[in-house]
């Protein structure tokens, strides 16, 4: 069977009915870790030292991670772990203790003999850091963690506090990719969301990177915010089309007032919703879509000579805490507060509280406070939904061979399920127990993969997962 995927159609969009899209609407874990996040347990220092042994003899390919949390302000609707200061010292004691967290697990991984294929700096807003500090703590990461040839070296960043001193010293460090969040160009919605970025900013800071010669560059947009409409988010759109970044970030607005109380500012009648918020995401796919970019899937795009579409293309796509990326089978390790790792068959995460954290690292310790250790079933499932979300099929005869297991009887209970979502339109069965998804069904990438989710609980009044739509 060919790696590529099935050929997506936004035309399939526009033939949705209103009862599918009722149904398929629920909230939903986005898949960038099987298991996800809210099962995870108490997951102890000892725990963490032994995986990090284990990943050190497997010699696998590293991504690292670094969280920088600070933010001069608050944009309401971010879901974030962000730390809120005007405080510039503090940033400048984080990257002091984030040294020393970063020489300690390079140690216990053995980074020293293996390569960093990947480095990712979020927030927070990692250039809430001078320009001098960016280099250095750059520089102490390419020192801990050789980095390959062809590795990617991400950061993003706040137009709103992003100078071109920074950029300047953001290329000379190394980065060759950067992600910039826009949101949405209405002010209106911005005045509303707390985040007022003019186009002009936004432009000037792209021609930058440019000048400076970052190879990729990500603009971020998220759907169904506050006073945000159809018609609205196409100007949004137009603009976005005339900064012609490389891969575009469009993703779903999550209210969750009970989890991240600044949320409750909005008033809920402002907040689209089911068909209308559907509605914004046709048309953002259909516009970038007729531009030229792939749709590499769920809420990404990107031009078809960037490695992520070629990575859709040959089979090469791969998905982690960092999204959609190429660098497969990686051992990520992350430093930074709420920071985390994932090993082949563990992950950890750090404490979430600026104080407990450095306290930890002060100490000399790991930060680490929950995570979990992977079963071999946990294992199975989890490259089952790699490779619904990224492939966009489930192959029995691959999932058999690759697990040593008879995938139609393990997932029998599973496939009882396919005719019904095959009926919905999602997926079309191969005849030999596996299925490719639809154009539909990628849309609704993630509803497909939850009946394979042995973890996922009953729905709640109040989840922890944004909605599909």
């Amino acid at each position: 069977m060919s790696n590529a995927p099935p050929t997506f159609d936004p035309r399939a969009m526009r033939a949705i009915p209103t009862d599918i899209m009722s149904k398929y609407d629920v909230p939903g874990p986005r898949y960038t870790s099987y298991p996800t996040a809210p099962v995870w347990g108490d997951f102890d220092e000892d725990d963490f030292e032994r995986a990090l042994s284990k990943s050190a003899a497997s010699a696998r390919p590293l991504s690292v991670y670094i969280h920088l949390p600070f933010c001069e302000s608050l944009c309401v609707y971010c879901g974030c772990n962000v730390v809120i200061t005007k405080r510039r010292e503090l940033a400048a004691q984080y990257v002091e203790r984030l040294i020393a967290e970063m020489e300690r697990t390079a140690r216990f991984a053995n980074a020293a003999d293996r390569q960093t294929v990947q480095v990712a700096w979020g927030g927070g807003t990692p250039t809430y850091l001078a320009p001098d500090q960016i280099e250095r703590l750059m520089a102490t990461i390419a020192r801990l963690f050789p980095l390959a040839a062809n590795a990617e070296v991400g950061i993003e960043v706040d137009p709103r506090v992003t100078t071109r001193e920074h950029v300047a010293a953001i290329a000379r460090a190394g980065f060759n990719r950067i992600s910039m969040g826009v949101q949405d160009f209405d002010p209106k919605v911005q005045e509303e969301i707390h985040r007022v970025q003019p186009y002009e900013m936004t432009r000037d800071l792209i021609a930058w990177c440019r000048e400076d010669g970052i190879e990729s560059i990500n603009v971020d947009l998220v759907y169904g915010l506050p006073l945000q409409t159809a018609d609205s988010f196409d100007e949004t759109i137009a603009l976005v089309k005339t900064l012609s970044p490389d891969r575009i970030s469009a993703f779903s607005y999550a209210h969750v007032p009970w989890l991240k109380p600044a949320q409750t500012k909005f008033r809920d009648e402002t907040i689209p919703r089911g068909a209308e918020k559907f509605e914004i995401f046709t048309r953002l796919v259909e516009q970038m879509t007729a531009e030229g970019y792939e749709f590499i899937g769920m809420d990404h795009f990107a031009k078809p000579d960037n490695e992520l579409a070629q990575a859709l293309k040959t089979g090469a796509l791969w998905r982690n805490f960092q999204g959609f990326t190429t660098k497969a089978g990686t051992d990520l390790v992350g430093m930074g507060v709420t920071s985390i790792a994932s090993f082949d068959d563990a992950f950890a995460q750090s404490v979430k509280e600026l104080p407990a954290w450095s306290e930890r690292i002060d100490a000399g310790r790991h930060a680490v406070t929950r995570g979990m250790w992977l079963t071999d079933d946990d294992r199975i499932r989890r490259d089952v939904i790699q490779d619904i979300m990224c492939r966009y099929r489930f192959d029995a005869d691959v999932v058999s061979a690759r697990a040593g297991i008879d995938a139609r009887e393990y997932f029998a209970d599973v496939s009882a399920g396919f005719p019904a979502l095959e009926a919905d339109g999602m997926l079309v069965t191969d005849g030999r127990g596996g299925f490719e998804l639809t154009s539909r069904g990628r849309l609704f990438v993630r509803n497909v993969c939850m009946p394979f989710d042995a973890h996922l609980g009953s729905p709640s009044d109040k989840p922890v997962c944004s909605r599909t739509i």
